[in-house]
């Protein structure tokens, strides 16, 4: 599959290769991806529908980026697990994040509660422990320093954002009562700057549904927000070792689809730099950079069944 190149505020991006990597459900959806030691790994949710009640977690493993196998599933009786995120800690294992959904469909009637589960190699996980709050979901969080930061948000009224923090990743202690209150903030993509930095994209649902951009410097309790002027779903974030940030997230102008967009916190603007292949259902990207080439894990219903894709694509160097 192949995308047509446009450009963004100095920079250009092209869809290198796309490769659908699993489609093993009848709806396979929610990504993560995470380079850990020297093999790729791909988190994502399987079940019979966007909201159903028997949601898994698959973890596929890749030497190479190309070709994939399954390496663990992850359960709960009872449970709908969705939107897993990885997760690498200062002492060398790696972390995986999902909500764990009990009660009938739809969300509105449902409880959440954050679990997570630890490895030393991506394949063999721990017990689950649960994290956090009841019905507050840490959608994303980060590794800065010594301590891992959360962004949860409220899955009833009222609506809000909390930030919360832990020095071992497991006991997550609100930092931030009230983050974001207002436009019913959700999904967030978060990371840290070399500086310390920190910088949040928010999506949101209510009245404009216009994303926010947060930043905060150490120790994090002071942010500052600025409305994007677009409308996002699913988002990630992730900053390039020359210092640009890069978004995965779904746009709604138009035609909805799973775009890799250029962040400029400067100026305030979400632009996109190219769409991948996808449409309907899909978004909820993973991104990551490796030898110079962003990879990107999303899902998508352009080809029938919801399925997990791979892309590669090429960033110009910044001018």
């Amino acid at each position: 599959m192949t995308s047509t190149p446009t450009s963004g505020e100095a920079t250009r991006a092209r869809v290198r290769e796309v490769r659908r990597i699993w489609d093993g459900a009848p709806h396979n959806a929610f990504t993560d991806l995470v380079r850990f030691g020297d093999t790729w790994f791909c988190a994502f949710r399987e079940g019979d529908s966007h909201i159903s009640d028997d949601g898994t977690i698959r973890l596929l493993a890749s030497p190479d980026g190309r070709e994939w196998a399954s390496v663990a599933v992850l359960t709960r009786p009872v449970t709908d697990l969705r939107d897993p995120r990885f997760g690498v800690r200062p002492d060398g294992r790696l972390q995986l994040l999902a909500a764990a959904a009990t009660g009938d469909a739809p969300k509105a009637l449902q409880t959440f509660r954050t679990v997570t589960w630890l490895s030393d190699d991506g394949r063999r996980w721990g017990e689950v422990t649960p994290v956090g709050e009841p019905d507050v979901w840490v959608w994303q969080a980060a590794w800065q320093a010594d301590a891992m930061y959360g962004v949860g948000y409220a899955t009833r009224e009222p609506r809000f954002v909390r930030l919360y923090r832990s020095g071992d990743g497991l006991d997550l202690q609100p930092w931030v009562e009230t983050l974001f209150a207002d436009g019913y903030p959700n999904e967030s993509g978060l990371v840290f700057a070399p500086d310390g930095t920190a910088y949040c994209l928010l999506r949101r649902d209510q009245d404009t549904a216009t994303a926010q951009l947060g930043r905060a410097r150490p120790p994090y309790r002071d942010w500052t927000w600025t409305d994007l002027g677009v409308r996002v779903g699913g988002p990630a974030l992730r900053q390039l070792p020359d210092g640009r940030l890069i978004a995965g997230v779904r746009l709604h102008d138009g035609e909805v689809r799973t775009a890799v967009c250029l962040l400029d916190p400067e100026r305030g603007a979400l632009t996109e730099l190219v769409g991948l292949p996808s449409g309907g259902d899909t978004s909820y990207p993973g991104l990551v950079w490796h030898d110079g080439l962003l990879r990107v894990s999303y899902y998508s219903s352009h080809e029938g069944r919801t399925s997990i894709y791979l892309a590669e694509v090429e960033l110009d160097p910044e001018p």
